[in-house]
């Protein structure tokens, strides 16, 4: 039973964290995994990942089908985001105690402060007004830079990506969440299939139990989303990402 209460509460913040904010699971499942449940860290990460899958498919769905992601560019962020991910491991490893683990959090706890004081107003005619050619580079760049840091740092890759949409892009925040759970469904993709086959399967009630939990409120998330006005949408988005980064940095602190 205590089980499935830890499964069923990470879920609801990962779930709204990726509905809303394209966050990874991995940062909400992961610390209440280990600290709650005493899980291995690797196994954890694993868990956490692969609810991201489905969560970031079904919000991918929704967003596309309300027309609020973007294709295109997000298929040459995302390539780019996979290619550097490992560069920045591989640098990473050559580096003495390059990991910072609180960067993930600090960024959702900014990101989240940022959408209530100062909201991403974008308009979709301003955003699509951009030049295609000019997208596609910054897709490009950005998507390296964010893989870089992501694998160099070994966190933040949702967050950042929703940032570099909304601040460097110029997307509105629909389109940007949209596109950004697009990326993530297949990144943690790629890492969930990793931590399986370097470290084996989990748990399997847990890793049922957290696919599922987070799958629902991911769906109820990204359906409210694609509902609500821009500005209702910036404060429900600060509001998840602040409440997630001061739970995750109790529960890091409890560990």
């Amino acid at each position: 039973m205590f089980t499935f209460v830890i499964c069923f509460l990470a879920g609801i913040g990962a779930g709204l964290g990726t509905g809303f904010a394209g966050m990874s699971a991995a940062a909400v499942i992961s610390p209440m995994l280990i600290t709650f449940l005493d899980m291995e860290p690797y196994a954890a990460v694993g868990i956490a990942l692969a609810s991201d899958v489905l969560a970031s498919v079904v919000s991918a769905y929704t967003y596309h089908k309300n027309k609020n992601l973007d294709v295109k560019n997000g298929l040459v962020m995302m390539g780019a985001v996979l290619c550097f991910t490992l560069v920045g491991s591989w640098v990473s490893s050559l580096v003495p105690s390059a990991a910072m683990g609180g960067f993930s959090t600090v960024m959702t706890l900014f990101l989240g402060v940022k959408f209530i004081v100062r909201p991403v107003m974008t308009t979709r005619e301003s955003m699509e007004g951009a030049d295609p050619r000019k997208r596609a580079a910054q897709s490009l760049a950005c998507g390296a830079l964010i893989g870089f840091i992501c694998g160099f740092v070994g966190a933040g890759g949702g967050m950042m990506m929703l940032l570099i949409l909304t601040s460097v892009l110029g997307y509105e925040l629909k389109t940007a969440v949209g596109t950004s759970v697009f990326i993530m469904a297949f990144t943690a993709f790629t890492g969930a299939a990793s931590h399986f086959a370097i470290g084996g399967m989990p748990d399997p009630l847990t890793l049922v139990l957290c696919v599922l939990s987070t799958l629902l409120w991911a769906r109820i998330a990204a359906r409210f989303a694609n509902k609500a006005s821009p500005i209702v949408l910036n404060r429900a988005t600060g509001a998840v990402l602040v409440v997630l980064g001061g739970a995750i940095l109790i529960f890091n602190l409890l560990r």
